[in-house]
């Protein structure tokens, strides 16, 4: 019997360093009988994995993030109402000036006007007749010692004369610069005072003259322009408009 002391005592000793390796693991192990030759068996299976556990709470939140990458333009809206009026802006600067415009007409008016009449019967053919009956002649440019016209305003004029016929037929015409521009004839009716008559646009240059004379070979034959108390023979021009180098 006490030789199987040694035995029990190595057993009980290799018990408690047993149990104190498994109670510091944690992992408690049910103690093994004694076996043949006081031996360990083989380690078990796994056991089958436990349920999950419960959700535990909300952590904290956390800083915020830095911002993203923009993302793509969405597509263009509708239109919207038109809004309110605005308040008017100040005025702008004022803009640069524009080009010189074309030469207008000066504020000074030009006159050049006579209107004047036969007191006789016409002179011989072919020189000017002398009309000495004064109807208009303010700005003196028709000179009645020699029966011209003479241009003091360059420009356009207008020229008119109304003749009394009688006696015999009248072939007159008009005249500038030496050079007839108008004729007329008028075939004189017996027993009869006809009227013969002409009238013309005419450009000047400055110191052009205008006249009426009668033309034919014989005093006597063309000659026909005639005037009295009641019967008259006119002679009229004036300026329509002057030259523009003029303003």
């Amino acid at each position: 019997m006490w030789e199987l002391v040694p035995n029990l005592l190595l057993c009980l000793l290799l018990l408690v360093t047993l149990y104190h390796t498994e109670t510091a693991d944690e992992e408690p192990q049910t103690l093994k009988e004694p076996c043949a030759n006081w031996m360990g068996g083989a380690p078990g299976y796994p056991g089958h994995n436990g349920v999950p556990g419960r959700d535990g709470k909300d952590g904290k939140d956390g800083q915020k993030g830095e911002n993203g990458e923009p993302g793509e333009p969405g597509p263009k809206g509708d239109t919207g109402e038109r809004g309110a009026p605005g308040t008017e802006g100040l005025s702008g600067f004022p803009g640069m000036a524009g080009m010189k415009g074309e030469k207008g007409e000066g504020a000074y008016v030009y006159r050049s006007a006579f209107s004047v009449g036969l007191t006789s019967r016409a002179p011989v053919p072919n020189i000017p007749i002398r009309f000495t009956k004064i109807f208009y002649n303010e700005q003196n440019h028709y000179d009645e010692t020699t029966g011209k016209f003479r241009c003091s305003i360059p420009g356009l004029y207008y020229f008119t004369y109304h003749l009394t016929v009688y006696i015999t037929d009248v072939k007159v015409s008009l005249y500038k610069k030496d050079k007839a521009v108008l004729f007329t004839y008028d075939q004189f009716q017996k027993n009869n005072v006809d009227q013969a008559s002409g009238s013309v646009l005419l450009h000047l240059s400055a110191g052009e003259e205008v006249w009426l004379q009668v033309y034919g070979e014989e005093e006597k034959e063309n000659n026909g322009v005639y005037a009295d108390n009641i019967n008259d023979s006119t002679f009229t021009g004036f300026l329509l408009y002057p030259d523009l180098d003029l303003h």
